[in-house]
């Protein structure tokens, strides 16, 4: 079963107030900076739920900046200072599998987080549905291209992917090609972005308006970072308007894109939600017990959660009045005409 927001978050709290109070060493690795999410919200989220529902615990966080390496030593090191559960969001999930058996023959239990590790049976994987979220952001392009009027034998879309070396990224560009398939509309293009780089994004974007200028009617990017690289892309080649362009996490810089009428569409999925849900498990853990799983997934106990897309017809509903951010936040400068357009204040 999979689990929507408010539901999920019930759900971890009741389980959480069933677990003994116990003491451990648990480390919480996340992939890198180019996402603002893992310094925002996933790890404080992470943090608050161990502190209530372990308050005696240890909690060490670090983030590998996009480096394989340096999550190598990383992963070494919290094994040496103790930990007894690493939360491991993978740079690259391949290399991962190594990590996982490490730490395993070792008696460390390994949280797959955010990101699967195929390679390697971790002790459970807590995340979004990926691929869920692809075909969603894909779908949603797609119903707009036809509520339009865009005939699906005039031009295509561009595809941006996520970082080769994220598996999640991969459940991503397959939900996409779900998404566009079910749609009918041609893919021009596509793209797997290194590292999730915007940059690497907007570059590769800015080579294909070149190639097929405007035959380009949409854009489906993988997060946010890639569709705002696309854009700046658009916007540099002196494009007004921007073909609708989609992205994921729901970061402040593309709600406010969203608001402007820049970006099409994006994924709320507060990383609390799953952070708490992780830090649940890790605490199970810590007192030996076996986490209950709703599915498999990758041969690993696997929970996932429903997220929402967003649009600029519902931001105001799932973004402003769920509390997910305040309108102080998105409404500065420019973008406080699209505001008020939409009734946020």
């Amino acid at each position: 079963m999979k689990l929507t927001g408010a539901a999920a978050l019930t759900a971890i709290l009741m389980s959480g107030a069933a677990l003994a109070q116990t003491a451990g060493t648990v480390a919480f690795l996340m992939p890198d900076q180019a996402s603002t999410r893992y310094e925002q919200h996933d790890f404080p989220g992470f943090k608050a739920e161990m502190t209530k529902l372990c308050p005696d615990c240890t909690v060490i966080y670090q983030n590998a900046n996009a480096d394989v390496a340096l999550q190598q030593q990383q992963f070494n090191s919290v094994i040496t200072q103790g930990a007894k559960v690493i939360v491991l969001d993978p740079v690259d999930s391949s290399a991962a599998a190594s990590l996982v058996s490490l730490a395993q023959a070792q008696g460390i239990k390994v949280i797959a987080y955010d990101r699967p590790i195929p390679g390697k049976t971790a002790d459970y994987y807590v995340s979004f549905d990926n691929q869920g979220i692809g075909k969603a952001i894909a779908e949603s392009l797609m119903n707009h291209l036809k509520q339009m009027g865009v005939p699906t034998d005039k031009g295509g879309v561009l595809q941006i992917n996520g970082s080769p070396t994220d598996a999640a990224a991969g459940l991503i560009k397959d939900g996409i090609h779900e998404g566009i398939a079910a749609g009918g509309y041609k893919t021009l293009a596509e793209f797997d972005t290194p590292d999730w780089a915007p940059p690497k994004a907007q570059e590769w974007a800015s080579g294909q308006i070149t190639r097929f200028g405007a035959d380009i009617i949409g854009v489906v990017a993988a997060n946010d970072g890639t569709g705002g690289g696309a854009i700046a892309a658009f916007k540099a080649a002196g494009i007004d308007p921007v073909p609708p362009v989609t992205g994921n996490d729901a970061t402040i810089a593309a709600l406010q894109l969203i608001i402007a009428g820049d970006q099409y569409n994006t994924i709320s999925k507060p990383s609390e939600i799953v952070a708490a849900a992780a830090a649940n498990v890790a605490v199970k853990m810590l007192n030996g017990e076996t986490p209950a799983a709703e599915m498999t997934l990758y041969d690993t106990p696997s929970q996932l959660f429903v997220p929402a897309v967003v649009t600029r017809e519902n931001l105001k509903a799932e973004i402003i009045d769920k509390g997910i951010n305040t309108a102080a936040e998105l409404c500065t400068g420019r973008y406080a005409e699209g505001c008020d357009e939409l009734g946020i204040k």
